[in-house]
């Protein structure tokens, strides 16, 4: 299992990140990146950290683990150029958080994300079917979400992404020990997606690409 959307101390979430990744390890993780909430106050604060606290854990040997950041709230006009300042400081995977149905986020927060340089679309919400097209053109990821609240879009996010041939991925969005769903409740997150067995692996297998394209 690969997690690419987590959060430590940094921002919102319980834990430093070397406890994070001890419990994602003990919950059966392979890797994940630690994305912490930023706009322009905090990003080039967080990023550098991360770095430093991922590259201690990785290597270890246990689990692998990738500095990146989550792009929140942020004035759609500015997600851009934030975006090219993360990756220049080097976030390994760029989340944005979309416009998912339990937060005001800015309205046009998906459609910018989309046309910047991101790795992932959180929790994206009542995306449209013009959006889910640029995703697939673009590729960049869609996210299904384990997290209470978020995941409440993830049927419509998934039936889209089967229409548009989008790429999707599967988050806990972890900000606790608690939130670290698992294989089998993973699978069954998914399969209440409405995705099917074969869809569900793919999905996977894209969490795996990704890993694999940012650490080349």
């Amino acid at each position: 299992m690969i997690d690419l959307h987590t959060h430590s101390i940094f921002s919102d979430g319980d834990l430093i990140p070397a406890e994070l990744a001890q419990r994602a390890y003990h919950a059966g993780y392979k890797a994940i990146a630690i994305t912490d909430h930023a706009d322009h106050s905090n990003y080039d604060f967080i990023i550098p950290r991360l770095i430093k606290g991922c590259l201690k854990i990785t290597e270890k040997g246990n689990i692998k683990a990738l500095p990146g950041i989550e792009l929140t709230h942020v004035d759609p006009r500015d997600i851009a150029a934030l975006a090219s300042e993360a990756r220049k400081l080097g976030a390994k995977i760029i989340v944005v958080h979309g416009e998912t149905l339990v937060e005001p986020v800015p309205a046009g927060t998906n459609k910018a994300a989309l046309q910047a340089d991101i790795d992932i679309l959180a929790h994206p919400g009542l995306i449209t079917d013009e959006e889910v097209q640029m995703a697939a053109a673009r590729g960049i990821y869609l996210e299904i979400t384990t997290r209470k609240g978020h995941s409440l879009s993830n049927g419509h996010v998934a039936g889209l992404a089967r229409k548009y041939k989008a790429q999707l991925v599967l988050d806990n969005d972890a900000h606790s020990a608690a939130d670290f769903a698992g294989p089998e409740m993973a699978m069954k997150i998914a399969r209440g997606a409405g995705l099917a067995a074969d869809e569900i692996a793919v999905m996977f297998a894209n969490s795996q690409n990704l890993l694999r394209k940012v650490c080349a």
